[in-house]
């Protein structure tokens, strides 16, 4: 599955997300939200690029329980989830090189 974003849902959060057997990165976004449309190509450049995380869109105006159940009170947000549990959270756009220093602990290091 790597290099591809999936799509989640309400009603597969828990089966693709908290069941998961690697971390999982969700990403709330909404098709209104600039900044949501900013962080995506990274988003993707780093699915592409590690397939020891997992990568999913969660849209939250299709989503709201699942949206509200984690607290998305600002977008974009992104969790990482762990075990089923909230691992971290990373609030805002940034530069995937941002991104990927937020995610050091899940990515295994190059080189």
């Amino acid at each position: 599955m790597a290099g591809a974003i999936i799509t989640v849902t309400d009603a597969d959060f828990e089966e693709k997300v908290l069941n998961s057997d690697k971390p999982v990165l969700v990403d709330f976004w909404a098709e209104w939200c600039g900044p949501c449309r900013q962080v995506a190509p990274s988003l993707e450049a780093i699915a592409a690029e590690h397939d020891e995380i997992l990568i999913a869109k969660l849209n939250i105006d299709q989503n709201p329980e699942t949206t509200t159940k984690y607290g998305v009170m600002s977008i974009p947000t992104m969790n990482v989830y762990q075990g089923g549990e909230v691992a971290k959270t990373i609030v805002g756009a940034k530069p995937k090189a941002a991104i990927e220093r937020d995610l050091a602990d899940f990515l295994a290091a190059k080189g």
